[in-house]
């Protein structure tokens, strides 16, 4: 369990990092670049992968890994911008939403069949996610809030529904992680180094910080599912309500972030409808 709780306070602490950055004078692309490489040599330290084993997966899956490389810089980037003008506590829920994505993929493009169970959670979490982007006619909230509470939405979909495709062709290693970490390191520095970017110590600093914190989210969370092995939906289940509860009360208590009533209904009902899967997945 301490592995599970862990890994939820490195991804609400993600969050916390990305909302600081403007007042601690951090780049969030600076950051988000230093924080790959950090990743990397830490899943190669701790994860041990075997590249010449791998060689041939990782050249099989390069249209996938190249995907995610490109991918996960330019989301996380979204996700940064995104906690900065919706909160902590939208961010989280929206980014929490976004496993809904690849069972509508399933659905839609692969022909899977869905239960009752999965059509409710999925339509609960549509629900929630129109109610996380409301804003009221007389609320001067920032506009920009929605559309990337949208883009982190839609983009972790994505990225998840890239990582199943691994997971079904057998071929989620750590050497592929290790090399999306290093793909979007080079494909961020690549940007940035285009740009003429003048490098700050906050922004290394930060970045470092990140990576660690990045890296210790998905670290913490296969820990956990190795120690409940045989209940891997009970984990999946902890992980994301978890994120979602600690995240709206660091938003809402630490930052003093506001929430309407549609918002806070938003919240509850991306919770209900990650149980409804829950359930679903416990039952099939």
């Amino acid at each position: 369990m301490y592995y599970l709780i862990f890994s939820i306070m490195c991804s609400v602490a993600v969050s916390i990092l990305l909302k600081i950055s403007k007042n601690q004078n951090i780049s969030i692309k600076q950051a988000v670049a230093v924080n790959y490489p950090v990743a990397a040599i830490s899943a190669f330290i701790l994860f041990k992968p075997n590249f010449g084993s791998n060689f041939n997966i990782l050249l099989s899956e390069w249209q996938i890994l190249l995907s995610l490389g490109i991918l996960l810089p330019a989301v996380f980037i979204i996700m940064g911008e995104c906690v900065n003008r919706a909160g902590i506590a939208k961010s989280d829920a929206a980014q929490r939403l976004s496993l809904f994505l690849p069972i509508v993929a399933a659905f839609l493009i692969f022909g899977e069949t869905l239960s009752t169970g999965k059509i409710l959670a999925v339509i609960l979490a549509i629900v929630s996610l129109a109610a996380l982007v409301y804003k009221p006619k007389v609320n001067t909230y920032n506009k920009g809030a929605a559309w990337t509470l949208l883009g982190v939405w839609l983009g972790y979909g994505i990225i998840d529904i890239l990582f199943k495709q691994l997971s079904t062709n057998a071929s989620m290693t750590a050497a592929n992680l290790c090399a999306v970490f290093v793909l979007s390191a080079i494909v961020l520095f690549s940007y940035l180094i285009l740009k003429k970017t003048k490098w700050n110590k906050a922004s290394i600093l930060g970045g470092i910080i990140l990576g660690c914190l990045n890296f210790g989210n998905i670290y913490f969370y296969f820990r956990a599912h190795q120690a409940y092995n045989n209940n891997p939906t009970l984990i999946f289940a902890a992980m994301n309500l978890g994120v979602i509860s600690l995240g709206t009360i660091t938003g809402t208590i630490v930052f003093k972030e506001k929430i309407n009533v549609v918002n806070i209904i938003g919240i509850c009902l991306a919770i209900i409808a990650i149980i409804c899967l829950f359930y679903t997945r416990l039952n099939s």
